[in-house]
């Protein structure tokens, strides 16, 4: 039993360390958004947002500078763009907001336009290629979110665990929010 303790002891420290690190891999992480905004003379209602989702990240960005980076996580299925509903897809292209709101089960809500007119010409194009069945629903609600209280060691382990929204932890989400605006564009990329 002692062994299973000191094994369990050391795990616990490589997670710790691999979650450190991964915080460092962040521009500004360690900052907060609104000093940086600040110091960079940054006019917020301009800022842009980039979420990169092969490096799990959510980037803002002011005249092409990225002023901060936060780590996300995504659908069951990060690599593919989102088809239709159920393929835990999340979806790439340009979005911009449709409304956001308080979430009883993970902090905020910021709700993308998805499906938006390229989502609708993909979801067409792979009905008729047949890499979707002709029934398929395209889905709706996409959003960027916080995680359920207390797991934002979903984050940390880069488990994907959302149908296809992208997923902060709730004190990035509460940082963010704020900022977010229905002009913001929000740019998926793969």
């Amino acid at each position: 039993m002692n062994k299973v303790k000191h094994i369990l002891f050391y795990i616990i420290i490589i997670l710790c360390f691999s979650c450190q690190a991964q915080d460092e891999k962040y521009k500004n992480y360690d900052s907060s958004l609104s000093e940086l905004f600040v110091a960079q003379n940054v006019n917020s209602s301009d800022i842009s947002v980039l979420i990169d989702k092969s490096d799990y990240k959510l980037s803002i960005i002011y005249n092409e500078t990225v002023i901060k980076e936060y780590p996300v996580v995504f659908g069951g299925n990060q690599k593919d763009d989102k088809l239709m509903q159920g393929d835990n897809c999340t979806p790439e292209g340009t979005f911009h907001i449709n409304s956001k709101y308080p979430h009883k089960s993970w902090s905020k809500f910021i709700w993308l336009d998805y499906p938006n007119k390229d989502s609708w010409k993909k979801h067409k194009e792979a009905k008729k290629s047949g890499k979707i069945p002709q029934n398929a629903n395209i889905g709706s609600e996409i959003g960027i979110h916080g995680v359920p209280k207390g797991m934002n060691k979903l984050i940390d382990l880069k488990y994907n665990w959302t149908l296809g929204c992208i997923s902060l932890k709730n004190d990035d989400m509460n940082e963010i929010y704020p900022y977010i605006t229905k002009d913001t564009e929000i740019v998926i990329q793969k």
